[in-house]
């Protein structure tokens, strides 16, 4: 193995100083058989002493041979909705239930997809503008929706049910069965599969319950939305089955991709590079989405973990700390000039750089499985259980106070009013001045195309002015990706929460409360949660007019770094 360069499956891992580490920890799981111990689903691998989610959440192991079962019962569904004139197929779900459809809908459709599938789109926020927003642009009549919940019980999930399954019963003529327009994904038995059945949906899908929500993508909460929109399923599976074959039980742990990779993201992160920066060609631009909650979700606990860097914009080399692996995932026929300039100016600086390529868009496939295993395998580098996530609930439970409590609930110091210019360059000075750590981006606003480009630019000023890593999310949907990492994993987070003043309250059919007051007791918990864990955080409030307070606060940002 060259001391520099290691191509394996279509990868290029060039890790300079750091490549001894990982061979030496490839050479160890070879001595020990961690690959095959893997596939025999053996605990010890993280843990000497029996913990639960370990041998139950293996089940993504055979899921490229075993979700082929699934492909007529989606053809057939697919073929119902497409005679019945659905035109928009809609996942209502959050984290492993969203993500995966998410990347899907944006690599596939509707551009790239066969004419006369239903469009897929997601929806993850529970901001009422967001809500308002998708309802004004369907005709519940024309529109299937897709429950989609492993617990059966997420609050975000079941507002979105109710909220649709009113907009059904009146958008329909008398006596019409609203159940047609709904399916349910969940795990069996759940609430969510009683409620459907009760309630008369088109169908049940059931998920294998072995298989935890970040590694379900090639489960029924990935494949039933991706069915829907088109997606070759059987190319896509035949993919991964391929990578499941090169990272089989048998399989050489220095010729297995995904140890490979995983051994460098473990060893790196051990030698201070946790910032794993991924680029990506424009046809898989939404893939880092997917990967940042299987990697934060996964690693960030006990006090450790990697932090995914994804979507931060690219910037001059010398913009990068010395904290990076940069892993850059190439297709081939994109024009990824930009991305592979930058990954080369990185390592003739010394950064350790890693290059995929994918043949097609369908390698996301492989892709998916390949770094299912190198993260599984980074927790055992780490010393951590890769399977569970024991602060996501923390913030959950916060955030039902806050509810309880009202509005005002969540505890730490008042949001920062975007007018207020004395007091935040006070404020930024606080949260970004000195070194170390990252910084993290929390929009608990409506996510539209126009403010997510003006949130990115902002985040790379961010990035340049400090040299410090950053990371964004809209509210409440990091809360299921990368929620656990910012408070369980390294110290050293920085978070700027921007908030607004939402246009409507937009009560949840069924319950007593409204998306506004969910948005506003989710933010407060999140805040409540992260300074409990001593977190640094700061809340700026943006005003009735996002976009223009995301204006004033980028000034903000130039005159404290001036």
């Amino acid at each position: 193995m060259s001391s520099q360069t290691t191509s394996i499956e279509g990868s290029e891992l060039r890790l300079g100083k750091y490549e001894g580490a990982v061979a030496a920890r490839l050479a160890r799981w070879q001595e020990e058989g961690f690959g095959r111990r893997m596939w025999q689903k053996d605990p010890t691998l993280w843990a000497q002493e029996p913990v639960p989610e370990i041998v139950d959440r293996l089940g993504w192991l055979t899921l490229p041979t075993s979700a082929a079962a699934t492909l007529g019962d989606l053809a057939r569904l697919t073929a119902q909705v497409r005679e019945e004139g659905i035109t928009h197929a809609v996942v209502l779900g959050m984290g492993g239930s969203s993500l995966a459809p998410e990347v899907f809908a944006r690599t596939f459709g509707p551009a790239g997809v066969r004419a006369g599938f239903p469009e897929l789109s997601v929806l993850d926020s529970t901001h009422p503008d967001a809500v308002a927003a998708l309802a004004a642009r369907l005709d519940p009549r024309k529109s299937l929706f897709l429950v989609s919940s492993k617990s059966g019980g997420t609050t975000e999930t079941l507002s979105y049910f109710y909220t649709f399954w009113e907009k059904v019963k009146d958008a329909q003529a008398p006596g019409a069965d609203p159940g047609r327009h709904f399916v349910a994904i969940t795990d069996p038995g759940t609430s969510l599969e009683k409620l459907a059945r009760g309630r008369g949906f088109r169908a049940v899908f059931e998920a294998p319950p072995d298989v935890g929500g970040r590694y379900s993508a090639l489960t029924p909460f990935g494949l039933v939305p991706a069915a829907l929109a088109g997606v070759d399923l059987e190319a896509l599976l035949a993919r991964a089955r391929q990578a499941a074959a090169a990272s089989g039980p048998e399989a050489q742990a220095a010729d297995d991709p995904g140890l490979r990779l995983g051994a460098a993201l473990g060893e790196l992160a051990r030698a201070g590079r946790d910032k794993l920066t991924l680029f990506t060609s424009a046809s898989i631009r939404s893939f880092p989405d997917w990967l940042e909650q299987l990697i934060a979700e996964s690693t960030g606990k006990d006090n450790t973990g990697i932090v995914p860097i994804a979507e931060e914009p690219l910037g001059a080399p010398e913009a990068y700390g010395d904290d990076r692996f940069f892993v850059g995932l190439l297709v081939d026929g994109d024009d990824a000039t930009e991305v592979v300039g930058l990954l080369d100016a990185l390592e003739a600086l010394g950064h350790p750089v890693a290059r995929l390529r994918l043949a097609d868009p369908l390698d996301l496939g492989r892709e998916m499985f390949r770094w299912e295993v190198a993260v599984a395998a980074a927790g055992a580098v780490l010393g951590i259980h890769p399977f569970n996530q024991p602060d996501v609930e923390f913030a959950k439970v916060l955030a039902r106070e806050a509810m309880k409590a009202g509005a005002a609930a969540g505890g730490g110091a008042k949001p920062v009013p975007i007018g207020d210019g004395a007091a935040l360059k006070a404020a930024l000075d606080d949260l970004l001045g000195g070194s170390g750590g990252y910084v993290g981006l929390h929009a608990y606003l409506a996510p539209t195309e126009a403010l997510s480009a003006a949130l990115h630019g902002f985040q790379g000023e961010v990035r340049d002015r400090t040299r410090l890593a950053t990371t964004f999310g809209y509210g409440p949907r990091f809360l299921h990706s990368t929620g656990q990492l910012h408070k369980g994993g390294p110290a050293g987070g920085r978070f700027l929460q921007l908030v607004d003043h939402p246009h409507q309250e937009l009560p949840v059919p069924e319950t007593d409360y409204t998306f506004a007051r969910l948005i506003v007791a989710q933010a407060a918990g999140d805040r409540k949660a992260l300074e409990q864990r001593g977190r640094k955080v700061l809340t700026v409030d943006l005003g009735d007019d996002a976009a223009a307070g995301l204006a004033r606060l980028r000034e903000a940002l130039r005159y404290w770094a001036a």
